[in-house]
């Protein structure tokens, strides 16, 4: 692991930031209001939209493996982010003159085609972006959390135009993509700081390290109970990231204000600044594990989530909805950040693309491809509240299943030893 630099003269964390956040913009524009599109553009129930989150995540689950086996081959390589950004440069003319028109003429074909394209370019290309990035911490020194910031401010940029783009025409979403995935396009192609041309050389050369695993390797991590329990605890927890919050809650919140549209608005603006404060908590949450330990700040961010759904079926007015929102500025820090750590605590860090896209990224596609069409079904027959206090209680019950089987941080350390502040402390005085 390289020495840390400070950030801005780590060229490193300069590219990678650079490339995440033009990354989020490009998905963000869009996607924030994805499900808006789905019922407003395309006239669809919460059964169909359920049904295209299905097909969407199959998709997601078979590609994500793929580029998490790829890239842990590639390395440091980026060859895998280069045919993302490719993907995100086109999605505006995808969008306008392939998936729309074959939406609305043969749904089941257009969602097929759509789930591939999609999930190729940001549903999977998100878990892999994030993986590239955090291998590049480690190796180039740099906080990894300080550079998936960048990804949550992008995020967050957009957000704040999407509500009013989305009134004026939704077309405009995706074209705003594709801009922002050109952007992308350039800094994963063409910005190599030296440090990653050497680190591609070095592992080029026979008598270099390989930090790629064999295949043994990751047949033996995928064989560990210790991975498959984890998984469960994701599938009910972080799978109800999209499952509430892409496909329920923009339609239940927008509903709650006089007109769609001044709702999609306020949304907008909302969503904007609820990204923008976990841009912030992805620079405290590091803090927060050094204190609590990694194991502890995933039962918390599954302790939130907990609250945070059951709220929204609780209030029923816009402005104390508004608040429950932004507890999602601290969950989404308290899952992602401390899920990586977890893997690289307690599994081999060089497996750390596929275990990320295993353990974390697809057992939640996983869990949204089994539960995204009953719960719609649910949301259409039993309506907003009863919904949401159902998904809370599963998350209840993971949150207790997790207790019982999740890791301490000082059991099976396969990877790199964590070390709470404080027993770093202990360790100066003794």
């Amino acid at each position: 692991m390289a020495a840390k630099l400070s950030a801005w003269r780590n060229p490193s964390y300069l590219e990678s930031s650079t490339g995440i956040f033009f990354f989020f913009c490009a998905w963000g524009v869009w996607w924030s209001f994805y499900q808006r599109w789905l019922v407003t553009g395309l006239g669809m129930t919460n059964t169909q939209v359920g049904n295209i989150y299905s097909i969407n995540s199959v998709a997601t689950l078979i590609i994500m493996f793929v580029y998490g086996v790829i890239q842990d081959e590639l390395g440091v390589k980026r060859r895998l982010a280069i045919f993302i950004a490719a993907i995100a440069a086109l999605v505006g003319p995808f969008v306008q003159f392939i998936y729309a028109p074959l939406m609305r003429s043969n749904i089941m074909l257009g969602a097929m085609l759509g789930a591939v394209v999609l999930s190729a370019g940001f549903m999977s290309g998100c878990s892999l972006i994030e993986a590239i990035t955090e291998r590049y911490s480690r190796k180039f020194g740099f906080e990894y959390g300080q550079s998936r910031a960048w990804g949550s401010f992008g995020y967050a940029i957009v957000a704040l135009i999407a509500g009013f783009v989305f009134n004026i025409n939704p077309m405009i979403n995706f074209w705003l993509g594709s801009a922002f995935g050109l952007c992308m396009l350039l800094v994963y192609a063409f910005w190599i700081p030296d440090e990653q041309r050497d680190e591609i050389r070095r592992e080029s050369t026979p008598e270099g390290e390989k930090s790629q695993p064999s295949l043994s390797d990751m047949l033996h991590v995928l064989g560990m109970p210790a991975l498959w329990l984890l998984i469960i605890f994701m599938i009910f927890t972080n799978t109800f990231y999209t499952v509430f919050d892409q496909q329920m809650f923009p339609t239940y919140y927008a509903n709650l204000f006089a007109t769609p549209q001044l709702g999609n608005q306020v949304y907008g603006i909302l969503n904007s600044f609820q990204v923008f404060l976990e841009s912030a908590m992805m620079g405290v949450v590091p803090v927060i594990m050094r204190k609590i330990g990694v194991r502890n700040a995933l039962l918390l961010g599954a302790t939130v989530m907990f609250a945070r759904i059951g709220l929204c079926g609780f209030f029923h007015d816009p402005v104390m909805v508004s608040i429950v929102k932004l507890f999602h500025s601290i969950e989404v820090p308290l899952f992602s950040l401390p899920a990586f750590r977890y893997f690289t605590l307690h599994f081999n860090p060089k497996l750390s693309a596929t275990l990320y896209m295993v353990g974390f990224q697809i057992a939640s596609q996983v869990g949204q491809v089994v539960l995204s069409t009953p719960l719609g079904m649910l949301h259409d027959r039993a309506g907003d509240q009863v919904t949401f206090y159902t998904i809370s209680l599963v998350v209840l019950a993971a949150l207790i299943y997790g207790i019982f089987v999740l890791k301490r941080d000082d059991q099976q350390v396969d990877g790199d030893p964590f070390i709470r502040d404080s027993q770093k402390s202990a360790v100066t005085q003794g």
